[in-house]
């Protein structure tokens, strides 16, 4: 299925861009987040007229990005959670908790679909978190898990 990109879209492509897109891919996340349209004749018309207007718009959001990305890149977030003796957790640390701390502690809304862990948090330690704030702008914080049942 051909769309017209809307906004920059990581290894997808770029603004005004018409890519071949699975039909599941462009409806269900493409579409429906107001990404891209339908490469009809009119919409790709529409589009060339209102292109430099969308890079502006995208251009402000990776000025927004990168201010975030300055706040909160390469800091540490403690979250504590009940262990076993074996230092593995009941459970694990989910991208919406480590969204949650980072509200709390810097008043920077990030949604956990934004938040990629490089492993899986199920034990107590240091780990590295990617977040991508935009197509072209990353930061990388670390998640520190200490135990819970240590404290009073």
């Amino acid at each position: 299925m051909k769309v017209i990109l809307l906004e920059n879209v990581k290894r997808i492509g770029s603004i005004g861009e018409v890519i071949d897109v699975k039909r599941g891919f462009a409806r269900n996340f493409l579409i429906a987040n107001k990404k891209a349209l339908y490469a009809s004749k009119e919409n790709i018309k529409e589009v060339e007229k209102i292109k430099a207007d969308l890079s502006k718009k995208d251009n402000e959001r990776k000025q927004e990005a990168t201010n975030i990305a300055e706040q909160i890149n390469n800091k540490e977030y403690t979250v504590q959670k009940l262990s076993t003796e074996n230092n593995e957790l009941y459970g694990s640390v989910k991208p919406t908790e480590i969204s949650k701390l980072i509200q709390e502690e810097n008043k920077v809304e990030i949604k956990p679909s934004m938040i990629q862990p490089v492993e899986e948090i199920k034990s107590l330690g240091k780990f590295k978190v990617k977040i991508s704030l935009h197509s072209e702008v990353d930061a990388e914080i670390v998640v520190n898990v200490t135990s819970a049942d240590t404290i009073q």
